[in-house]
């Protein structure tokens, strides 16, 4: 049992050595590995940037879903005290967050006063306008595919004439977040792969510059794997100072963006902020970062270490 454990500790001795051998190695050359680490945070900050620009954009419209409503213009023999227990039994809905009534007289008096055309509505016989129901449902039933759900149950109560769902703009704002969030996970994608070429060239150019030092070591028995290993930690430095930099550049430009935004907000009444990178998504940039520059190296190692061969 004590064997296993000793060269387990070897094993790992050996990693923490090379590990910090590595970052040693960047800090002989600290402007070569800051331009190195600036492009792959570049690269990285601005599909995690429009990322958060996304998420704002979510959580300012998520106040929006409000104003969904469904219309419910009942049958023009509803009494009142009918339509304001049917008012009362969908406001019971567990997916409806208000009900609002309209009756008869109050919707002629808004449209008279809206349209202009009082002095002809006068001249009716009798009220043309139903009776409506507005309904509002909760954020978690205003999206368009919940609204349309709710739009068919409401349709079904007998006073219910007509059945209105007012939220075309709403579905075209989903359906333009959905292109944007698309278009920012392609963005990512590529850039994720120019992050890959460009860690992929650095360490490629390392293994050229220590060719002599490579063929020596395979002399002497070095395993490809004890020679692949301070490269492998070379792409995880890269990545790690490559994320920390995507961090701070979407950091510096919510700073810049923060005051003009809570200005334009104040101007409508509005409490919002812009909101950054929360600890799990700095995390997960952290570990993409950190994920691809050591998938860089690990690609130009694999392809290059063969090549270097003892004459």
């Amino acid at each position: 049992m004590a064997a296993p454990l000793a060269a387990l500790r070897v094993h790992l001795l050996r990693h923490l050595q090379v590990f910090f051998y590595s970052l040693g190695q960047l800090s002989r050359t600290p402007l070569a590995t800051l331009m190195t680490a600036a492009v792959i945070g570049i690269a990285l900050a601005l599909p995690a940037g429009l990322h958060v620009l996304l998420d704002n954009a979510q959580r300012l419209s998520g106040g929006w879903d409000g104003a969904t409503q469904i219309s419910l213009f009942l049958k023009k023999n509803v009494s009142d005290a009918r339509a304001r227990r049917l008012a009362e039994t969908i406001r019971r809905r567990p997916e409806v967050a208000a009900v609002d009534y309209i009756p008869r007289d109050q919707a002629l008096a808004e449209f008279e006063r809206l349209s202009g055309f009082g002095d002809a509505l006068k001249a009716l016989d009798e009220n043309p306008l139903p009776s409506v129901l507005v309904v509002r449902p909760r954020p978690e039933a205003a999206t368009p595919e919940a609204a349309e759900k709710l739009l068919g149950r409401l349709r079904q109560y007998g006073p219910v004439e007509l059945a209105q769902l007012d939220m075309q703009w709403v579905k075209r704002l989903y359906v333009i977040m959905d292109l944007v969030r698309r278009g920012v996970l392609v963005l990512g994608l590529l850039l994720g792969l120019a992050v890959l070429l460009v860690v992929g060239n650095t360490i490629r150019l390392a293994i050229q510059n220590r060719r002599d030092e490579i063929v020596v070591m395979k002399l002497i028995g070095g395993t490809d794997a004890f020679i692949r290993r301070p490269f492998l930690y070379t792409g995880f430095w890269y990545g790690l100072f490559g994320g920390l930099i995507a961090a701070a550049l979407v950091g510096l430009a919510l700073w810049v963006l923060a005051g003009p935004v809570e200005r334009l907000a104040g101007l409508y009444q509005s409490p919002f902020r812009l909101a950054g990178l929360g600890g799990g998504e700095l995390l997960i940039l952290l570990l993409l970062a950190i994920g691809l520059g050591l998938a860089g190296s690990w690609l130009a190692v694999g392809r290059h270490l063969r090549e270097i061969e003892p004459a």
